[in-house]
């Protein structure tokens, strides 16, 4: 299958967060709620590696030190925008936190040209303003 039915179902599932945390974090604290789902998450996500047999061969040395930095800095990443995200979730409308969230496309194309070469021509230019302001009309009262 293509990348691109994965990202869909990747988006699919990124609505269903917003619409799960909301609902479940209403009586919670957002740190804590992050924490318990973080959890849940490394259990479901070390399940499916057990079951689809991604250990067998798995040697902790076949990671250079640069793939383990990476991974390590992705992952803290990862639980910073989680952090942040429940908190405005907590606090804001479902809608509009996920509207601004997805704004990180556009961090991401521009920090993809600089650091990974990628490229960024006047499409990408478009595509990223329209995402922008798509987020901004979302949120206005």
């Amino acid at each position: 299958m293509s990348w691109i039915f994965y990202a869909f179902l990747s988006a699919g599932f990124a609505a269903l967060v917003a619409i799960f945390g909301k609902v479940g974090i209403q009586n919670l604290d957002s740190t804590l709620a992050t924490t318990v789902r973080s959890v849940i998450m490394a259990i479901f996500l070390l399940t499916v590696s057990i079951s689809l047999g991604k250990f067998r061969h798995f040697e902790m040395s076949s990671f250079t030190g640069k793939e383990w930095l990476f991974i390590i800095l992705a992952g803290i990443s990862g639980a910073m925008s989680w952090l942040f995200y429940f908190f405005a979730l907590k606090n804001g409308p479902a809608g509009a936190v996920s509207a601004i969230d997805r704004t990180s496309i556009v961090f991401v194309v521009v920090l993809a040209a600089l650091f990974l070469g990628e490229s960024f021509g006047w499409k990408t230019g478009i595509g990223a303003t329209l995402i922008a302001l798509g987020a901004y009309l979302i949120t206005m009262k």
